[in-house]
Protein backbone atom coordinates (compact mmCIF):
# COMPACT_ATOMS: atom_id res chain seq x y z
CA UNK A 1 0.00 0.00 0.00
CA UNK A 2 1.28 3.44 -0.89
CA UNK A 3 1.91 5.84 1.98
CA UNK A 4 2.23 8.90 -0.24
CA UNK A 5 -0.53 10.60 1.68
CA UNK A 6 1.72 10.74 4.70
CA UNK A 7 4.82 11.81 2.79
CA UNK A 8 5.86 15.46 2.87
CA UNK A 9 5.08 17.48 -0.23
CA UNK A 10 7.76 19.17 -2.30
CA UNK A 11 6.69 22.48 -0.81
CA UNK A 12 7.06 21.10 2.72
CA UNK A 13 10.48 19.67 1.94
CA UNK A 14 11.54 22.98 0.44
CA UNK A 15 10.26 24.82 3.52
CA UNK A 16 12.25 22.52 5.80
CA UNK A 17 15.35 23.08 3.72
CA UNK A 18 14.80 26.82 3.88
CA UNK A 19 14.52 26.86 7.67
CA UNK A 20 17.62 24.70 7.90
CA UNK A 21 19.56 27.11 5.72
CA UNK A 22 18.23 30.10 7.63
CA UNK A 23 19.05 28.39 10.88
CA UNK A 24 22.59 27.66 9.81
CA UNK A 25 23.08 31.24 8.71
CA UNK A 26 21.94 32.57 12.06
CA UNK A 27 23.67 29.92 14.13
CA UNK A 28 26.97 29.58 12.33
CA UNK A 29 27.20 32.95 10.64
CA UNK A 30 28.04 34.79 13.83
CA UNK A 31 31.62 33.59 13.66
CA UNK A 32 33.87 31.46 11.54
CA UNK A 33 35.34 30.00 14.73
CA UNK A 34 32.89 27.65 16.45
CA UNK A 35 34.45 28.38 19.84
CA UNK A 36 33.35 32.03 19.46
CA UNK A 37 29.89 31.34 18.09
CA UNK A 38 28.16 32.85 21.11
CA UNK A 39 30.26 36.01 21.28
CA UNK A 40 27.40 38.23 20.18
CA UNK A 41 25.26 37.07 23.08
CA UNK A 42 28.17 37.17 25.51
CA UNK A 43 28.94 40.73 24.46
CA UNK A 44 25.39 41.74 25.36
CA UNK A 45 25.95 40.14 28.75
CA UNK A 46 29.14 42.08 29.32
CA UNK A 47 31.53 39.48 27.89
CA UNK A 48 30.85 37.45 30.99
CA UNK A 49 32.60 34.29 29.94
CA UNK A 50 35.87 36.17 29.52
CA UNK A 51 35.77 37.94 32.89
CA UNK A 52 36.61 36.74 36.36
CA UNK A 53 36.09 38.87 39.42
CA UNK A 54 38.25 37.96 42.40
CA UNK A 55 37.87 41.06 44.60
CA UNK A 56 34.66 41.42 46.64
CA UNK A 57 34.68 45.20 46.21
CA UNK A 58 34.66 44.76 42.41
CA UNK A 59 31.12 43.33 42.49
CA UNK A 60 28.35 45.94 42.22
CA UNK A 61 25.68 45.85 44.90
CA UNK A 62 22.30 44.55 43.80
CA UNK A 63 19.09 45.85 45.36
CA UNK A 64 15.73 44.15 45.82
CA UNK A 65 14.10 46.11 43.01
CA UNK A 66 16.59 44.80 40.49
CA UNK A 67 16.18 41.22 41.71
CA UNK A 68 12.41 41.48 41.34
CA UNK A 69 12.54 43.14 37.92
CA UNK A 70 11.56 41.13 34.87
CA UNK A 71 15.21 40.83 33.84
CA UNK A 72 16.26 39.76 37.33
CA UNK A 73 13.54 37.12 37.55
CA UNK A 74 14.45 35.80 34.11
CA UNK A 75 18.04 35.38 35.29
CA UNK A 76 16.93 33.65 38.48
CA UNK A 77 14.67 31.26 36.57
CA UNK A 78 17.43 30.48 34.10
CA UNK A 79 19.65 29.34 36.97
CA UNK A 80 17.15 27.65 39.30
CA UNK A 81 15.14 25.76 36.68
CA UNK A 82 15.89 23.76 33.57
CA UNK A 83 14.50 26.67 31.59
CA UNK A 84 11.58 29.06 31.66
CA UNK A 85 8.10 27.96 30.70
CA UNK A 86 5.45 30.32 29.37
CA UNK A 87 4.11 32.36 32.30
CA UNK A 88 6.93 31.56 34.73
CA UNK A 89 8.13 35.15 35.03
CA UNK A 90 4.65 36.39 35.89
CA UNK A 91 4.23 33.66 38.52
CA UNK A 92 7.47 34.61 40.27
CA UNK A 93 6.58 38.31 40.04
CA UNK A 94 3.34 37.58 41.88
CA UNK A 95 5.09 35.40 44.45
CA UNK A 96 8.22 37.49 44.96
CA UNK A 97 11.81 36.34 44.56
CA UNK A 98 12.34 35.71 48.28
CA UNK A 99 9.28 33.49 48.64
CA UNK A 100 10.06 31.68 45.38
CA UNK A 101 13.55 30.76 46.61
CA UNK A 102 12.21 29.74 50.01
CA UNK A 103 9.82 27.29 48.37
CA UNK A 104 12.42 25.90 45.97
CA UNK A 105 14.86 25.30 48.82
CA UNK A 106 12.11 23.37 50.66
CA UNK A 107 10.77 21.22 47.82
CA UNK A 108 8.47 19.18 50.05
CA UNK A 109 6.39 22.37 50.45
CA UNK A 110 5.52 22.32 46.73
CA UNK A 111 2.73 19.91 45.72
CA UNK A 112 3.55 17.56 42.85
CA UNK A 113 1.18 17.03 39.92
CA UNK A 114 -0.17 13.48 39.96
CA UNK A 115 1.57 12.58 36.72
CA UNK A 116 4.97 13.62 38.07
CA UNK A 117 4.45 11.67 41.28
CA UNK A 118 3.22 8.55 39.51
CA UNK A 119 6.07 8.35 37.02
CA UNK A 120 8.44 7.39 39.85
CA UNK A 121 6.33 4.42 40.96
CA UNK A 122 8.26 1.86 38.96
CA UNK A 123 10.42 -1.06 40.16
CA UNK A 124 13.59 0.55 38.79
CA UNK A 125 13.20 3.23 41.46
CA UNK A 126 11.16 1.65 44.24
CA UNK A 127 12.73 -1.81 44.70
CA UNK A 128 15.88 -2.38 46.75
CA UNK A 129 19.18 -3.22 45.05
CA UNK A 130 18.96 -6.84 46.18
CA UNK A 131 15.34 -7.13 45.08
CA UNK A 132 16.24 -5.68 41.69
CA UNK A 133 18.95 -8.28 41.32
CA UNK A 134 16.74 -11.19 42.38
CA UNK A 135 13.82 -10.07 40.20
CA UNK A 136 15.67 -8.78 37.14
CA UNK A 137 19.38 -9.49 37.27
CA UNK A 138 19.02 -13.15 38.16
CA UNK A 139 16.53 -13.93 35.35
CA UNK A 140 18.87 -12.26 32.89
CA UNK A 141 21.80 -14.30 34.17
CA UNK A 142 19.63 -17.39 34.04
CA UNK A 143 18.94 -16.74 30.38
CA UNK A 144 22.66 -16.36 29.73
CA UNK A 145 23.45 -19.54 31.67
CA UNK A 146 21.12 -21.47 29.38
CA UNK A 147 23.04 -20.39 26.31
CA UNK A 148 25.30 -23.44 26.21
CA UNK A 149 24.39 -25.93 23.52
CA UNK A 150 21.76 -23.66 21.98
CA UNK A 151 21.42 -22.90 18.31
CA UNK A 152 22.44 -19.42 17.09
CA UNK A 153 18.77 -18.50 16.82
CA UNK A 154 18.08 -19.62 20.38
CA UNK A 155 21.11 -17.74 21.70
CA UNK A 156 19.92 -14.65 19.86
CA UNK A 157 16.51 -14.98 21.51
CA UNK A 158 18.14 -15.33 24.94
CA UNK A 159 20.23 -12.24 24.27
CA UNK A 160 17.04 -10.37 23.45
CA UNK A 161 15.58 -11.39 26.82
CA UNK A 162 18.60 -9.95 28.60
CA UNK A 163 18.54 -6.70 26.62
CA UNK A 164 14.82 -6.24 27.19
CA UNK A 165 15.17 -6.93 30.91
CA UNK A 166 17.93 -4.38 31.40
CA UNK A 167 16.43 -2.00 28.85
CA UNK A 168 13.09 -1.87 30.64
CA UNK A 169 14.72 -0.80 33.90
CA UNK A 170 16.84 1.82 32.15
CA UNK A 171 13.92 3.25 30.18
CA UNK A 172 11.69 3.47 33.26
CA UNK A 173 14.41 5.28 35.21
CA UNK A 174 15.07 7.61 32.28
CA UNK A 175 11.36 8.34 31.87
CA UNK A 176 11.08 9.32 35.52
CA UNK A 177 14.21 11.47 35.33
CA UNK A 178 13.19 13.37 32.20
CA UNK A 179 9.52 13.74 33.14
CA UNK A 180 10.43 15.23 36.50
CA UNK A 181 13.02 17.52 34.93
CA UNK A 182 10.46 18.87 32.47
CA UNK A 183 7.26 18.93 34.52
CA UNK A 184 8.11 19.02 38.22
CA UNK A 185 7.49 22.37 39.93
CA UNK A 186 10.35 21.43 42.29
CA UNK A 187 12.86 22.56 39.72
CA UNK A 188 15.75 23.32 42.07
CA UNK A 189 15.49 19.82 43.52
CA UNK A 190 15.68 18.40 40.00
CA UNK A 191 18.77 20.46 39.18
CA UNK A 192 20.46 19.48 42.42
CA UNK A 193 19.62 15.80 41.94
CA UNK A 194 21.29 15.95 38.55
CA UNK A 195 24.23 17.93 39.93
CA UNK A 196 24.90 15.42 42.70
CA UNK A 197 24.41 12.38 40.49
CA UNK A 198 27.05 13.81 38.20
CA UNK A 199 29.28 14.57 41.19
CA UNK A 200 28.89 11.04 42.58
CA UNK A 201 28.75 9.49 39.14
CA UNK A 202 28.12 5.84 38.37
CA UNK A 203 27.57 4.41 34.89
CA UNK A 204 24.70 2.13 33.92
CA UNK A 205 26.97 0.70 31.25
CA UNK A 206 29.06 -1.12 33.85
CA UNK A 207 27.84 -4.59 34.77
CA UNK A 208 25.26 -4.73 37.53
CA UNK A 209 24.83 -0.97 37.49
CA UNK A 210 22.53 -1.69 34.54
CA UNK A 211 19.87 -2.53 37.10
CA UNK A 212 20.90 -0.27 39.97
CA UNK A 213 21.49 3.20 38.52
CA UNK A 214 17.91 4.47 38.71
CA UNK A 215 17.50 3.19 42.26
CA UNK A 216 20.82 4.80 43.18
CA UNK A 217 19.63 8.22 42.01
CA UNK A 218 16.28 7.75 43.73
CA UNK A 219 17.48 6.53 47.13
CA UNK A 220 21.06 7.76 47.53
CA UNK A 221 20.92 11.14 45.74
CA UNK A 222 17.43 12.65 45.57
CA UNK A 223 16.51 12.55 49.29
CA UNK A 224 19.73 14.36 50.25
CA UNK A 225 20.12 16.78 47.33
CA UNK A 226 19.29 19.82 49.48
CA UNK A 227 20.18 18.36 52.85
CA UNK A 228 23.46 17.78 54.67
CA UNK A 229 26.48 16.88 52.57
CA UNK A 230 27.67 14.26 55.07
CA UNK A 231 24.38 12.38 54.74
CA UNK A 232 24.66 12.46 50.96
CA UNK A 233 28.26 11.28 51.12
CA UNK A 234 27.30 8.37 53.37
CA UNK A 235 24.34 7.35 51.22
CA UNK A 236 26.46 7.14 48.09
CA UNK A 237 29.36 5.42 49.87
CA UNK A 238 27.15 2.57 51.06
CA UNK A 239 25.09 2.05 47.90
CA UNK A 240 25.62 -1.08 45.84
CA UNK A 241 25.85 0.94 42.62
CA UNK A 242 28.85 2.93 43.87
CA UNK A 243 30.53 -0.05 45.52
CA UNK A 244 30.28 -1.98 42.26
CA UNK A 245 31.15 0.92 39.94
CA UNK A 246 34.39 1.82 41.73
CA UNK A 247 35.23 -1.78 42.66
CA UNK A 248 35.16 -1.42 46.43
CA UNK A 249 33.22 -4.69 46.65
CA UNK A 250 36.57 -6.32 45.82
CA UNK A 251 38.61 -4.21 48.26
CA UNK A 252 40.06 -6.73 50.71
CA UNK A 253 42.73 -6.84 53.38
CA UNK A 254 46.01 -8.26 52.14
CA UNK A 255 45.87 -10.69 55.07
CA UNK A 256 42.56 -12.21 53.98
CA UNK A 257 42.57 -15.92 53.16
CA UNK A 258 39.53 -17.74 51.74
CA UNK A 259 38.22 -20.70 53.70
CA UNK A 260 38.69 -22.92 50.68
CA UNK A 261 41.74 -22.79 48.46
CA UNK A 262 39.74 -21.71 45.42
CA UNK A 263 41.55 -19.82 42.61
CA UNK A 264 38.40 -17.89 41.64
CA UNK A 265 37.94 -16.57 45.17
CA UNK A 266 41.58 -15.57 45.32
CA UNK A 267 41.35 -13.68 42.05
CA UNK A 268 38.17 -11.87 43.11
CA UNK A 269 39.46 -10.77 46.52
CA UNK A 270 43.16 -10.47 45.86
CA UNK A 271 43.91 -7.51 48.11
CA UNK A 272 43.61 -3.75 48.38
CA UNK A 273 41.70 -1.95 45.63
CA UNK A 274 42.26 1.83 45.74
CA UNK A 275 39.76 2.89 43.07
CA UNK A 276 36.98 4.12 45.33
CA UNK A 277 39.31 5.58 47.95
CA UNK A 278 41.06 7.67 45.30
CA UNK A 279 37.87 9.05 43.76
CA UNK A 280 36.33 9.59 47.18
CA UNK A 281 39.13 12.05 47.90
CA UNK A 282 39.83 13.50 44.46
CA UNK A 283 36.29 13.88 43.16
CA UNK A 284 33.76 13.50 45.96
CA UNK A 285 35.34 15.48 48.81
CA UNK A 286 38.78 17.13 48.96
CA UNK A 287 39.36 17.83 45.26
CA UNK A 288 42.47 17.14 43.21
CA UNK A 289 44.36 19.94 45.00
CA UNK A 290 42.89 19.14 48.40
CA UNK A 291 46.15 18.39 50.17
CA UNK A 292 46.06 14.60 50.31
CA UNK A 293 48.84 12.23 49.24
CA UNK A 294 49.05 8.79 47.67
CA UNK A 295 49.70 7.46 51.17
CA UNK A 296 46.36 8.93 52.26
CA UNK A 297 44.66 7.10 49.40
CA UNK A 298 46.26 3.84 50.48
CA UNK A 299 45.25 4.36 54.11
CA UNK A 300 41.67 5.24 53.17
CA UNK A 301 41.50 2.14 50.99
CA UNK A 302 42.46 0.09 54.05
CA UNK A 303 39.65 1.74 56.00
CA UNK A 304 37.19 0.75 53.27
CA UNK A 305 38.19 -2.92 53.09
CA UNK A 306 35.31 -5.33 53.59
CA UNK A 307 32.58 -2.89 52.49
CA UNK A 308 30.89 -4.68 49.62
CA UNK A 309 27.64 -6.06 48.29
CA UNK A 310 24.88 -7.88 50.11
CA UNK A 311 25.29 -11.64 49.82
CA UNK A 312 23.04 -12.67 46.98
CA UNK A 313 23.18 -9.22 45.41
CA UNK A 314 25.19 -9.90 42.30
CA UNK A 315 28.82 -10.42 43.24
CA UNK A 316 27.52 -12.04 46.41
CA UNK A 317 26.17 -14.96 44.41
CA UNK A 318 29.25 -16.76 45.61
CA UNK A 319 27.57 -16.92 49.02
CA UNK A 320 25.01 -19.40 47.73
CA UNK A 321 26.54 -22.60 49.04
CA UNK A 322 27.52 -21.04 52.38
CA UNK A 323 24.03 -19.59 52.87
CA UNK A 324 22.38 -22.94 52.16
CA UNK A 325 24.59 -24.79 54.61
CA UNK A 326 24.03 -22.22 57.35
CA UNK A 327 20.30 -22.07 56.84
CA UNK A 328 20.14 -25.84 57.16
CA UNK A 329 22.07 -25.56 60.41
CA UNK A 330 19.66 -22.96 61.76
CA UNK A 331 22.30 -20.24 61.85
CA UNK A 332 20.70 -17.69 59.54
CA UNK A 333 19.13 -15.65 62.35
CA UNK A 334 22.51 -15.35 64.03
CA UNK A 335 24.08 -14.10 60.80
CA UNK A 336 21.50 -11.32 60.57
CA UNK A 337 22.41 -9.94 63.98
CA UNK A 338 26.14 -10.51 63.83
CA UNK A 339 27.82 -9.78 60.51
CA UNK A 340 31.11 -11.00 61.97
CA UNK A 341 29.62 -14.51 62.20
CA UNK A 342 29.49 -14.65 58.41
CA UNK A 343 32.26 -16.87 57.14
CA UNK A 344 34.07 -15.47 54.10
CA UNK A 345 32.88 -16.98 50.89
CA UNK A 346 35.37 -18.54 48.57
CA UNK A 347 33.50 -20.48 45.95
CA UNK A 348 31.63 -19.05 43.00
CA UNK A 349 28.64 -21.21 42.10
CA UNK A 350 28.51 -22.94 38.80
CA UNK A 351 26.26 -21.30 36.24
CA UNK A 352 23.54 -23.88 36.84
CA UNK A 353 23.41 -22.76 40.48
CA UNK A 354 22.69 -19.11 39.71
CA UNK A 355 19.07 -19.73 38.87
CA UNK A 356 18.57 -21.55 42.19
CA UNK A 357 19.90 -18.72 44.34
CA UNK A 358 17.16 -17.09 46.37
CA UNK A 359 15.30 -20.34 46.92
CA UNK A 360 17.48 -21.00 49.96
CA UNK A 361 16.88 -17.59 51.48
CA UNK A 362 14.54 -14.72 50.65
CA UNK A 363 15.69 -11.12 50.32
CA UNK A 364 14.36 -10.42 53.82
CA UNK A 365 16.66 -13.02 55.40
CA UNK A 366 19.89 -12.02 53.68
CA UNK A 367 22.31 -10.06 55.89
CA UNK A 368 23.40 -6.54 55.15
CA UNK A 369 21.60 -3.25 54.52
CA UNK A 370 18.54 -3.91 52.34
CA UNK A 371 18.07 -0.22 51.55
CA UNK A 372 21.54 0.23 50.06
CA UNK A 373 22.44 -3.31 49.02
CA UNK A 374 25.70 -3.14 50.97
CA UNK A 375 27.26 -5.57 53.42
CA UNK A 376 30.29 -5.17 55.67
CA UNK A 377 32.38 -8.34 55.84
CA UNK A 378 34.67 -8.10 58.86
CA UNK A 379 36.66 -11.10 57.65
CA UNK A 380 37.92 -9.08 54.69
CA UNK A 381 38.59 -5.92 56.69
CA UNK A 382 42.04 -4.61 57.57
CA UNK A 383 41.86 -4.15 61.35
CA UNK A 384 45.11 -2.23 61.74
CA UNK A 385 45.50 1.45 62.67
CA UNK A 386 45.33 3.95 59.78
CA UNK A 387 46.24 7.61 59.35
CA UNK A 388 44.05 9.56 56.88
CA UNK A 389 44.90 13.22 56.13
CA UNK A 390 46.57 13.56 59.51
CA UNK A 391 43.86 11.82 61.54
CA UNK A 392 44.56 8.53 63.28
CA UNK A 393 41.80 5.94 62.90
CA UNK A 394 41.97 2.98 65.25
CA UNK A 395 40.96 -0.43 63.95
CA UNK A 396 37.31 -0.83 64.94
CA UNK A 397 35.62 -2.40 61.95
CA UNK A 398 32.72 -0.72 60.21
CA UNK A 399 32.88 2.33 62.48
CA UNK A 400 36.18 3.28 60.82
CA UNK A 401 34.32 4.00 57.60
CA UNK A 402 31.96 6.47 59.29
CA UNK A 403 34.88 8.13 61.05
CA UNK A 404 36.74 8.56 57.76
CA UNK A 405 33.65 9.99 56.05
CA UNK A 406 33.23 12.45 58.93
CA UNK A 407 36.84 13.59 58.53
CA UNK A 408 36.53 14.07 54.78
CA UNK A 409 33.13 15.80 54.91
CA UNK A 410 34.37 18.37 57.44
CA UNK A 411 37.75 19.03 55.83
CA UNK A 412 38.31 22.67 54.69
CA UNK A 413 39.32 21.45 51.23
CA UNK A 414 35.94 19.74 50.87
CA UNK A 415 34.12 22.96 51.74
CA UNK A 416 36.00 24.81 49.02
CA UNK A 417 35.81 22.02 46.43
CA UNK A 418 32.05 21.60 46.76
CA UNK A 419 31.46 25.36 46.85
CA UNK A 420 33.53 25.86 43.70
CA UNK A 421 31.60 23.19 41.83
CA UNK A 422 28.24 24.62 42.91
CA UNK A 423 29.29 28.13 41.90
CA UNK A 424 30.54 26.83 38.57
CA UNK A 425 27.21 25.07 37.99
CA UNK A 426 25.01 28.03 38.94
CA UNK A 427 27.08 31.16 38.31
CA UNK A 428 30.03 30.95 35.90
CA UNK A 429 32.47 28.49 34.36
CA UNK A 430 35.18 30.34 36.28
CA UNK A 431 33.29 31.50 39.38
CA UNK A 432 34.45 34.53 41.37
CA UNK A 433 36.75 33.51 44.19
CA UNK A 434 34.99 35.98 46.48
CA UNK A 435 31.78 33.98 46.05
CA UNK A 436 33.47 30.60 46.53
CA UNK A 437 35.00 31.83 49.79
CA UNK A 438 31.63 32.96 51.13
CA UNK A 439 29.98 29.68 50.19
CA UNK A 440 32.81 27.64 51.71
CA UNK A 441 32.50 29.61 54.95
CA UNK A 442 28.79 28.79 55.09
CA UNK A 443 29.52 25.14 54.31
CA UNK A 444 31.90 24.96 57.27
CA UNK A 445 29.68 26.97 59.65
CA UNK A 446 26.57 24.86 58.95
CA UNK A 447 28.32 21.47 58.85
CA UNK A 448 27.67 21.14 55.13
CA UNK A 449 24.01 22.14 54.93
CA UNK A 450 23.56 22.35 51.16
CA UNK A 451 20.47 24.58 51.21
CA UNK A 452 22.32 27.11 53.38
CA UNK A 453 25.28 27.14 50.98
CA UNK A 454 22.90 27.76 48.08
CA UNK A 455 21.17 30.53 50.02
CA UNK A 456 24.52 32.27 50.45
CA UNK A 457 25.05 32.00 46.72
CA UNK A 458 21.57 33.24 45.76
CA UNK A 459 21.90 36.18 48.17
CA UNK A 460 25.27 37.22 46.78
CA UNK A 461 25.93 40.19 44.52
CA UNK A 462 28.11 37.90 42.39
CA UNK A 463 25.12 35.72 41.51
CA UNK A 464 23.04 38.70 40.38
CA UNK A 465 25.85 40.58 38.62
CA UNK A 466 25.33 41.41 34.94
CA UNK A 467 28.72 39.82 34.37
CA UNK A 468 27.28 36.44 35.29
CA UNK A 469 24.10 36.55 33.22
CA UNK A 470 23.64 34.53 30.05
CA UNK A 471 27.24 33.39 30.39
CA UNK A 472 26.67 29.64 30.66
CA UNK A 473 26.39 27.37 27.60
CA UNK A 474 23.82 24.60 27.94
CA UNK A 475 24.91 21.00 28.02
CA UNK A 476 22.92 18.69 25.69
CA UNK A 477 20.98 17.46 28.72
CA UNK A 478 19.99 20.97 29.77
CA UNK A 479 19.31 22.01 26.19
CA UNK A 480 16.84 19.23 25.46
CA UNK A 481 14.95 19.73 28.73
CA UNK A 482 14.82 23.51 28.35
CA UNK A 483 13.47 23.05 24.81
CA UNK A 484 10.67 20.85 26.09
CA UNK A 485 9.84 23.32 28.84
CA UNK A 486 9.90 26.35 26.54
CA UNK A 487 7.48 24.69 24.13
CA UNK A 488 5.30 23.33 26.96
CA UNK A 489 5.73 19.88 25.44
CA UNK A 490 3.99 16.71 26.55
CA UNK A 491 6.09 13.54 26.65
CA UNK A 492 4.70 10.07 26.07
CA UNK A 493 7.92 8.57 24.75
CA UNK A 494 11.45 9.39 25.93
CA UNK A 495 13.27 7.31 23.31
CA UNK A 496 13.78 10.24 20.87
CA UNK A 497 15.22 12.28 23.74
CA UNK A 498 17.58 9.50 24.78
CA UNK A 499 18.67 9.11 21.17
CA UNK A 500 19.48 12.82 20.92
CA UNK A 501 21.44 12.78 24.17
CA UNK A 502 23.44 9.80 22.95
CA UNK A 503 24.17 11.45 19.61
CA UNK A 504 25.11 14.68 21.37
CA UNK A 505 27.66 12.90 23.55
CA UNK A 506 25.78 12.97 26.87
CA UNK A 507 23.80 9.73 27.12
CA UNK A 508 21.75 9.67 30.30
CA UNK A 509 23.34 7.69 33.18
CA UNK A 510 26.14 6.49 30.90
CA UNK A 511 29.21 8.61 31.61
CA UNK A 512 31.91 5.97 31.89
CA UNK A 513 34.45 8.05 33.81
CA UNK A 514 33.93 8.78 37.53
CA UNK A 515 34.34 12.55 37.11
CA UNK A 516 30.97 12.79 35.34
CA UNK A 517 29.99 15.10 32.50
CA UNK A 518 31.43 18.61 32.31
CA UNK A 519 29.13 21.62 32.59
CA UNK A 520 31.40 24.22 30.98
CA UNK A 521 31.17 25.80 27.55
CA UNK A 522 34.42 24.27 26.31
CA UNK A 523 33.02 20.77 26.78
CA UNK A 524 30.00 21.23 24.52
CA UNK A 525 30.50 24.17 22.15
CA UNK A 526 31.59 22.66 18.83
CA UNK A 527 30.18 22.45 15.27
CA UNK A 528 28.83 18.91 15.64
CA UNK A 529 27.00 19.85 18.82
CA UNK A 530 25.37 22.85 17.17
CA UNK A 531 24.24 20.84 14.15
CA UNK A 532 22.74 18.17 16.42
CA UNK A 533 20.81 20.85 18.27
CA UNK A 534 19.64 22.37 15.02
CA UNK A 535 18.27 19.03 13.89
CA UNK A 536 16.58 18.45 17.24
CA UNK A 537 15.03 21.94 17.28
CA UNK A 538 13.70 21.47 13.76
CA UNK A 539 12.16 18.09 14.58
CA UNK A 540 10.67 19.24 17.89
CA UNK A 541 9.22 22.45 16.47
CA UNK A 542 7.64 20.52 13.60
CA UNK A 543 6.21 17.87 15.95
CA UNK A 544 8.23 15.15 14.24
CA UNK A 545 9.50 13.44 17.41
CA UNK A 546 7.33 10.34 18.05
CA UNK A 547 5.43 10.57 21.31
CA UNK A 548 6.33 14.22 21.95
CA UNK A 549 4.01 17.14 21.26
CA UNK A 550 4.63 20.88 21.58
CA UNK A 551 1.67 23.11 22.32
CA UNK A 552 2.78 26.50 21.00
CA UNK A 553 2.65 27.07 17.24
CA UNK A 554 3.94 30.63 17.10
CA UNK A 555 7.15 32.21 18.33
CA UNK A 556 5.59 34.37 21.01
CA UNK A 557 5.44 31.97 23.93
CA UNK A 558 8.86 30.53 23.15
CA UNK A 559 10.64 33.87 22.82
CA UNK A 560 9.35 34.63 26.32
CA UNK A 561 11.79 31.95 27.49
CA UNK A 562 14.72 34.09 26.35
CA UNK A 563 16.12 36.77 28.62
CA UNK A 564 17.99 38.40 25.71
CA UNK A 565 17.56 38.23 21.96
CA UNK A 566 19.69 39.84 19.25
CA UNK A 567 18.43 41.86 16.29
CA UNK A 568 19.87 39.25 13.94
CA UNK A 569 17.82 36.49 15.57
CA UNK A 570 14.69 38.66 15.65
CA UNK A 571 15.10 39.39 11.96
CA UNK A 572 15.51 35.70 11.10
CA UNK A 573 12.40 34.80 13.10
CA UNK A 574 10.30 37.55 11.52
CA UNK A 575 11.27 36.45 8.01
CA UNK A 576 10.43 32.79 8.67
CA UNK A 577 7.07 31.17 8.15
CA UNK A 578 5.00 31.16 11.38
CA UNK A 579 5.14 27.38 11.76
CA UNK A 580 8.93 27.48 11.60
CA UNK A 581 9.57 30.27 14.08
CA UNK A 582 9.49 28.00 17.10
CA UNK A 583 12.37 25.95 15.75
CA UNK A 584 14.36 29.08 15.00
CA UNK A 585 14.05 30.25 18.59
CA UNK A 586 15.15 26.85 19.93
CA UNK A 587 18.16 26.87 17.62
CA UNK A 588 19.16 30.46 18.24
CA UNK A 589 22.45 31.35 19.96
CA UNK A 590 20.48 33.02 22.75
CA UNK A 591 18.58 29.83 23.57
CA UNK A 592 21.87 27.93 23.83
CA UNK A 593 22.86 30.22 26.72
CA UNK A 594 21.42 30.69 30.18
Amino acid sequence: MSNSANSPSKAQIKARQKVTHTFMAVLLGLSADASLICNEVLAKAGKASQTRIDRPDAVPKVDSAMKNSREGIAHLLNRTTYGMRPGDIERVQALGVEQYLKEQLSPESIPLPSGVAQVAQVPALTETPLSLFLNYGKPALKALSQGGGKTPEEKKALGKVVRETYGKLYQDAATAHLTRAVDSPRQLQELMTDFWFNHFNVSSDKGLDHIWTGQYEESAIRPYALGRFRDLLGATAHHAAMLFYLDNWQNTSAAYRPVLNNPKAKSRFKGINENYARELMELHTLGVDGGYTQKDVQELARVLTGLGLQPGGGAGLAMRNVMQRRQAAGQLAQMQTNSNAMQPFSRRPRQRGIRNYGEAASASTIPGNPKTGSFFDMRRHDTGTKVVVGHTIQGSGEREIEEALDILARHPSTARHISYKLAQYFVADKPPDSLVQKMAATFTRTDGQIAEVLTTMFDSDEFWSNTNRNNKFKSPHRYVISSLRATDATIDNVLPLLAFLKQAGQPLYKCLTPDGYKNTKEAWLNPDSLINRLNFATALGANRLPGIRVSASQNGDVTDSLSTISEKTVSAIEQAQPQLRQSLVLGSPEFMMY
